[in-house]
């Protein structure tokens, strides 16, 4: 089964995140299937470089959104197409 979840980069103190599709028994900074986007709590601009369609996709697939991806996204108003 795969997760659309964070991966945490970065160093000490100033996170960056990214949003990754990741298999659900590797761990959270591990192995990814597919890099999705960006997050940067920091930043003026919060999310970077989304991949609306690579999400639409996966989601079609059967992947599961975290409810912390899912917010981020809902709060940002970026729409998934099903």
């Amino acid at each position: 089964m795969v997760k659309i979840r964070l991966a945490r980069r970065g160093r000490t103190k100033r996170p960056i995140y990214t949003i990754v599709a990741a298999d659900i028994n590797s761990p959270r900074d591990g192995k990814f299937l597919e890099r999705l986007g960006q997050y940067d709590p920091m930043s003026a601009e919060v999310l970077k470089q989304i991949k609306v369609e690579a999400l639409s996709k996966w989601i079609k697939k059967g992947a599961i959104l975290t409810d912390t991806v899912r917010s981020l996204l809902k709060k940002h108003k970026i729409q998934i197409n099903l």
